[in-house]
This record gives C-alpha cells, structure tokens and sequence, in this order.
C-alpha cells in the first residue's frame, strides 16, 4: 500500500484526497493543515493521522511519498524538506515563486534523488491529452494557428486571499495563465519569438496575453482571473490544422472540416464525486495525473511528464512574459 502524506488542505488538498480515495493502492497515511478542521474533514474516512503544519508531518509521519498543496510561497521550503524524507514528491503548480527557488529544487533534487511530478494537470485533462495525438500524428495535417483561452472570476477561496497578492501567489499569470504556457511549451517547444501584454500584475483584474511565433505557425495564449463572481470559468482551445479545426468550448469536444461539424467523445473516468467551491468542475486531469504519479511511485519508475525541470521552464518562460528579469 502506497501511504501518502499531503500538506495543505484547503482547495487543491480536498481535490487530490478526493483522487487519492479512488486510486487502488494508495492510502491517505498523513494530512496537514494549520487549519486543523479542514485536516479532519480530509482525514474523514481514513485512518490519516493528522498534522498541525507540513513541517511536523515531515518530521514524523511514516509515508511513501509526499503531495504538496500548500500556496506557491511556501512550496519550495517545504519541498526542500521534503526530498531528503521521500523518493517521491508531488508538488502543486507553479513549482515555486522565483526561478531561484526552482533552481534550488532542481538541485535538490539531483543531490538526492527525488523523482518530482509538478501539478501542471493540463497535459492529463483529457481533451488536451487528445489534441497532443493529433497534433503529434499529423492526422489533420500541420497546424495552421492555435489559440488556448483560460479565463476565471476573482479567485476568492484561497487562504487569507493568498492568491490575489502577488509576493506569494505571482498573480494571474503565473498561477493561471502558467496552465496553457506549459502546455503550448509541451506540444511545440519554445517559440522563436514572443510578445506579451499584461496589466497591473496581482491585482484583481490581473491579464496576460501572449503571441508566440513559431516556424509556419502562430500561438496566442489568453488569461485573467479578472472576471466577475457571475461569470463562468472557461478554459478552452481552438486549433487550425490544415484539414480541420479542433475546438474544445462551451463544453464540447469538436472537430470541424469540409463534411460538417463532428462532436469527438472521450471517454472519462466516472468517480462519483463532485467538487464544490473554485473554478473545477471535475476531477478527471487530477485524478489522471495522480494514478500515474502513484504509478510511478509504486513500481519505483522515473517521472517522465509534467517534470521538475518542464515547470521550471515554463516558471521562467512565465516570469519573462510579466516583466521579471530572474
């Protein structure tokens, strides 16, 4: 049995101990949350021991592995902590704040050993997981242009609204917009150029948009957390190919080419769980993701997606586009 230790229980915790009671295999072993009525209602139907603060599980919790979803200032010193306790880290996305703290990880690291999985869950969603076969298969020819859209209301559930102050959450940018930069690095590499617009970062109306030009193709990339409560969260994604146009909106999947407009069903893992509060409405890419870290822990594998060193690039692509020189 795979026992996993999870620090921060708000959000992002309560989503990943929700996959973790559906992955055979694993076990909850170890919470921790200074807010020790959001740890109980995780460690609800487990036999998860339960912690004050992520330093004092790990110092003396007995698990396999540890998952960290504790706000983005605070993951690399626990994560440094982390990877001489476990050979297996989990770690929320963003990686880390500054550059300097993911080149601290990735040091880390290689000092020890620790095989990291980073929380950029938009290469396990399942529509997007689809498009990299297209697009890597040349099913519908070249792509023409593409357009990735990530667009949310004021993000009010974090902690003492950690997330709309910018010295520790990075802003829209990089606590949103990062999603659909990673993926775009993922599926073709960084571009030979790029021009981003943003706005004042940190604020509530916080927004990036960026144009990257690649080689017979261009990529724009959209986001802001900047929406009214009223307004829904959407994150879709249009690309031309030279033969058709894939398209995920409005909550369908389609392709669209000279026959007619054709729906592409997918289909997904059914948990029986739903997700309340946030901008989430399933599990299906955490649930993914998790099953192949617990995979990976449990057969003792390497990671080979959504690295240490795959985020750290995207963190520092991130922090070019808004202005910072580190």
């Amino acid at each position: 049995m795979l026992k996993i230790g999870l620090i921060g229980c708000g959000f992002m915790g309560a989503m990943h101990a929700s996959c973790y009671k559906n992955i055979q295999g694993v076990e909850l072993a170890a919470v921790a949350d200074v807010r020790r009525e959001k740890a109980k209602d995780l460690a609800n139907g487990t036999n998860a021991v339960i912690y004050t603060t992520g330093k004092e599980l790990l110092e003396n919790a007995e698990v396999d592995v540890i998952d960290i979803c504790l706000p983005t200032y605070l993951h690399a010193e626990h994560a440094l902590l982390a990877m001489d306790k476990v050979d297996y880290l989990f770690i929320e996305k963003p990686v880390a704040l500054t550059v300097a703290e993911g080149d601290a990880l990735i040091a880390k690291a290689k000092e020890t050993n620790t095989q990291l999985q980073i929380g950029q869950v938009i290469r396990f969603w399942d529509e997007y997981v689809a498009l990299r076969k297209m697009v890597e298969s040349g099913t519908y020819g070249k792509v023409v242009n593409a357009n990735f859209r990530r667009i949310s209301p004021v993000p009010t559930w974090g902690f003492e609204d950690w997330l709309l102050d910018a010295s520790r959450s990075g802003g829209a940018a990089q606590d949103l917009h990062i999603h659909d930069v990673d993926y775009t690095l993922s599926l073709f590499g960084e571009p030979k150029e790029y021009f981003s617009v943003k706005n004042t970062l940190g604020e509530k109306n916080s927004y990036v948009n960026t144009l990257m030009q690649y080689d017979g193709f261009v990529v724009t990339v959209e986001g802001t957390w900047g929406l009214p409560a009223s307004h829904p969260f959407e994150a879709t994604f249009r690309v031309v190919f030279e033969n058709a146009v894939i398209e995920n909106a409005g909550g369908k999947f389609m392709r669209y080419d000279a026959e007619g407009a054709h729906e592409i069903t997918i289909e997904k893992a059914d948990l029986g769980v739903g997700v309340v509060g946030g901008n989430i409405s399933d599990l299906g890419g955490y649930y993914n993701e998790l099953c192949y870290f617990c995979e990976k822990a449990m057969k003792g594998e390497p990671i080979e997606q959504a690295t240490l060193s795959d985020a750290v690039t995207s963190l520092k692509f991130v922090r070019k586009e808004i202005g910072f020189a580190d």
